[in-house]
């Protein structure tokens, strides 16, 4: 039967019966069947989203939300609105928030913009002000020998070769202003200047592959590559073959550890030149962290990265950001469709043996199962001998580092 768009309860029931008696037949990749399901799926979804829409969080909720997550108290905004008696005009809604409130919110507790003004995030506070230099992580960078090593030369000179590597990058435009904007959990007032130099790093990195390259084209990116690069997950060498499939596309995929202070599992960004790149720093170093994080990456450079932005996850951090919420759906769909999920017995026993036998028909890691019913259930002392802890960092060891 010709599969038509969703109108009624009824063909909605019927489609997601076809689908379930379809997902126990377990159909190859590119079969009539397996584009039955696909397609069968898209609808169910659209259908879903149209009927169940997700409305944006009212502003003052988000914030009352981030308060509690965080356990803030009123007097902690304070910074944020200038005084008390603001604080709680705004809470009760008896005040407006302003350009200022909304900028200084953003920055310091992560709430997108767009979910306080329904506008795109305003410029890094750096691009209207002086950089202080002397907040970068000098002695680290030192360390890992992105710099040399300054010891007691004069401040100036410090600020000259720190200047002169963030400008390397291309994320420094005249004196002192930063060409990108940034978005994401993973910024911090205190974590800004760390983060602004990994990326540096990641950007430099990332250019000396630039040579074994091809030419990056957009139109490479659909929900069909994200389920093949997620498929090859169930290789041992799954990691070292999504970056090769990657590099193969045209878009560079550094690994570069995150420094002290920060809470960063990846990046999303363009060059100068227009070529994408990702950035990992395997924090965890778990295949469930790996995997999610790449995808959702990915996700990124399909649909939101532009010339002039840079996405730094957090991925432990919630979001009110439309653009991570998308990217976050289209990750978890590549992996596990939202309506075999519910259906799977992964989900509703899940057992070491209903995980494996769900991730071998959808030819994915166990791993991945293990770690989305961690997440959910909010307890990260299940199935932790499946996440695959301790086998990725040591698939990027240079020979150098293995020999160590």
């Amino acid at each position: 039967m010709e599969a038509k768009v969703i109108r009624t309860e009824e063909q909605y029931t019927a489609y997601l019966d076809e689908v379930q008696a379809l997902i126990s037949q377990a159909p190859k990749l590119s079969s009539q069947k397996s584009e039955r399901l696909e397609l069968l799926t898209v609808l169910l979804e659209s259908y879903e989203n149209s009927k169940y829409p997700v409305e944006s969080p009212d502003p003052i909720d988000a914030i009352l939300f981030r308060m509690n997550e965080k356990g803030l108290k009123q007097a902690d905004l304070v910074p944020y609105f200038g005084t008390s008696s603001r604080v709680s005009e705004v809470l009760n809604r008896k005040r407006p928030l302003t350009v200022q409130m909304i900028r200084a919110l953003t920055i310091g507790l992560g709430i997108s913009a767009d979910t306080l003004v329904g506008a795109s995030l305003p410029d890094s506070p750096a691009a209207k002000g002086d950089v202080d230099w002397s907040k970068f992580p000098i002695k680290e960078m030192t360390r890992r020998g992105w710099i040399e090593n300054v010891g007691k030369v004069a401040k100036d000179s410090i600020e000259d070769l720190v200047k002169g590597f963030i400008s390397d990058a291309g994320l420094q435009f005249g004196a002192a202003s930063f060409r990108k904007t940034f978005y994401g959990e993973a910024e911090t007032p205190t974590s800004r200047y760390a983060l602004y130099a990994w990326l540096a790093r990641v950007i430099q990195k990332a250019r000396d592959k630039k040579g074994s390259l091809v030419e990056y084209d957009a139109d490479v990116l659909s929900a069909s590559y994200l389920k093949e690069l997620a498929q090859l997950s169930r290789f041992d060498a799954g990691p070292l073959l999504a970056v090769e499939q990657l590099e193969k596309s045209g878009i560079a995929v550094v690994i570069e550890p995150a420094l002290k202070g920060t809470l960063l599992d990846g990046a999303a960004l363009k060059d100068a030149d227009g070529t994408p790149i990702i950035g990992l720093t395997l924090r965890y170093d778990r295949l469930d962290n790996f995997w999610y994080t790449l995808i959702h990456e990915v996700a990124h450079i399909w649909k939101h990265v532009t010339d002039g932005d840079a996405f730094l996850d957090d991925l432990d951090a919630s979001s009110e950001d439309r653009r991570e919420a998308e990217a976050n759906r289209l990750a978890r769909e590549a992996f596990i469709p939202r309506v075999q999920w519910r259906r799977s017995e992964a989900y509703t026993s899940p057992s070491k043996e209903s995980i494996e036998k769900f991730a071998k028909d959808l030819k994915i890691s166990p791993a991945i199962i293990a770690g989305r019913l961690r997440k959910e259930s909010g307890n990260y002392g299940l199935f932790s001998d499946l996440v695959g802890q301790n086998q990725v960092r040591k698939l990027f060891q240079s020979p150098e580092e293995c020999e160590a």
